[in-house]
């Protein structure tokens, strides 16, 4: 690692409405490096970045220097020629173009009149078959996977001789494979000397990559830790200001074998779905692990009826549910799905936190004639922002500007407003912040306790076994094992792996 920082962000404050969301935060970044950037969410960390890209001016007072030179003037034209390059987690493609135009997208070869494609092709050829690339500059990048886009991101940012590389949650839309793949690659341009600055809330990512990290908490700088340093403890506690101990929560008493609060049989589709068949236990946290593309989703969205089913059943405490053809019906039974896309599929980032929470509750508020009451309305919502611990000044706030983790928050008080009997959770943690994951495990317990039955769908083995009391493995659209319980397994991270992918070297615990 060089001696002399590549960049240096000093006294940058920046201020929105009166609300200061930086307050004199100083950062280093050395070529050569991988400088990982942690948070909360609201921390301050995509101010800061954007600041850095001179998406945002920062306050004055605050300096920015560039190989040890001064910035004077600040947006991101000049950001991009001093070398500064940000991947965020919504990538920034035309779908419509092709890699090349892509890549050479706002300084187009030109020759004459007309845009010179064969020469943008040529031109791009060399940085994809260094990055490994296996598609075509002339591919359109509507036809490309997640995880190709986010190459072509790379590409763009390599071709146009980036010195620094910022990446958001880079792994968030990716499977195992392609998070591997990113880490060889992201390894690769670090011994090229490129700076990464590196943004993630999951600790085994900053584990694996990171030489430094820096932390923000409430947009002050906290502090920073070397890689031989690195503790959970340590970063946590410097990351939200307390001792996050007894992280996972699993308080609530054991479960009823006998006090069956859902029975699926026979659940599929035809198509990714084969003869799923459980039981869910009132009061038990339950997991359902298994590789991505297994069917966890699938089979969570058929016993919601979210998709149509060529077979199946559902009993919800002891009653067979006879019509079962949308989510109306399940949420009639008892049972609520809360999806792995929040953003897409689950909230109106357009409307208020408490029309967001009334959603699923409004019939019961309508007098004659359909006209609801407001009142019961807000106070439900201002109920539920306080039993939740919902970070937001007032329910009328819009949505869309919460961070992940009170979003989440939102969808689950949604959800508890029609006091179901079943919680399916897909990925409850994806994108959310530590202090939120905790304060989420802590519901799930507290739901446990008053006896509903939790399935729990996550990527994240730490997740499932600190959570969960028993877990079923899932491979090839069936259930194919169990452990914990009364499997006689323990639940460990290597028997579901092993179970997962077909190994099955476990064994019954002493």
């Amino acid at each position: 690692m060089s001696l002399d920082p590549l960049l240096e962000m000093h006294g940058i404050s920046k201020t929105f409405n009166g609300l200061r969301v930086l307050k004199n935060v100083s950062l280093k970044v050395y070529p050569g490096e991988i400088h990982a950037l942690m948070g909360e969410n609201g921390a301050g960390k995509s101010t800061l970045m954007k600041i850095l890209s001179g998406a945002y001016q920062a306050d004055d007072g605050g300096t920015i220097r560039i190989d040890g030179q001064p910035v004077a003037s600040y947006n991101p034209a000049s950001a991009k020629a001093l070398g500064i390059a940000v991947i965020y987690q919504e990538l920034s493609l035309c779908p419509n173009l092709t890699v090349a135009e892509n890549i050479y997208l706002g300084r187009e070869l030109r020759r004459g009149w007309t845009i010179d494609r064969k020469g943008m092709e040529a031109g791009v050829a060399e940085v994809l078959a260094r990055l490994g690339a296996e598609f075509l500059p002339t591919t359109r990048v509507t036809s490309l996977s997640i995880a190709e886009r986010q190459l072509v991101e790379i590409a763009r940012a390599l071709h146009a001789h980036a010195k620094i590389l910022v990446m958001d949650e880079p792994t968030t839309p990716l499977s195992s494979r392609e998070t591997d793949r990113l880490f060889a690659l992201i390894k690769q341009l670090r011994s090229q000397g490129l700076a990464i600055i590196y943004i993630s809330h999951r600790m085994a990512e900053i584990y694996e990559l990171s030489d430094r990290v820096s932390v923000l908490r409430d947009g002050e700088y906290v502090g920073e830790l070397a890689r031989d340093v690195l503790s959970a403890e340590v970063l946590v506690k410097m990351m939200v200001g307390r001792d996050l101990s007894g992280f996972y929560k699993k308080e609530h008493a054991a479960y009823d074998p006998g006090q069956v609060v859902m029975r699926v049989r026979d659940m599929a589709d035809g198509k990714r779905v084969r003869n799923c068949s459980f039981d869910l236990h009132a009061g038990e946290v339950l997991g359902i692990a298994g590789l991505v593309g297994a069917g966890r989703t699938e089979l969570a969205r058929l016993i919601f009826a979210a998709d149509p089913r060529t077979s199946g059943t559902l009993e919800v405490v002891g009653k067979t549910v006879t019509q079962l053809r949308n989510p109306a019906d399940a949420i009639r039974a008892g049972v609520v799905y809360l999806t792995e896309d929040r953003k897409a599929q689950g909230l109106f980032l357009d409307m208020s936190v408490a029309d967001n929470i009334n959603v699923c509750a409004c019939v019961p508020d309508a007098h004659a004639g359909g006209v609801l009451d407001r009142g019961h309305g807000a106070q439900r919502a201002n109920d539920a922002i306080k039993s939740l611990s919902i970070r937001v000044a007032s329910g009328k706030v819009n949505v869309g500007a919460l961070s992940g983790g009170n979003q989440q928050k939102v969808l689950l008080a949604r959800l508890l407003e029609v006091k179901p009997h079943v919680l399916i959770l897909d990925e409850p943690t994806r994108g959310v912040d530590i202090g939120s994951k905790s304060e989420i495990y802590r519901i799930i317990n507290q739901l446990a306790k008053a006896g509903v039955g939790i399935v729990v769908i996550s990527s994240e083995l730490p997740e499932i076994i600190g959570t969960c009391d028993r877990v079923l493995i899932m491979r090839e659209g069936q259930l194919v094992a169990e452990v914990g319980g009364a499997s006689g397994l323990d639940i460990s991270q290597e028997a579901i792996i092993d179970l997962a992918t077909g190994s099955e070297q476990v064994v019954a615990h002493g």
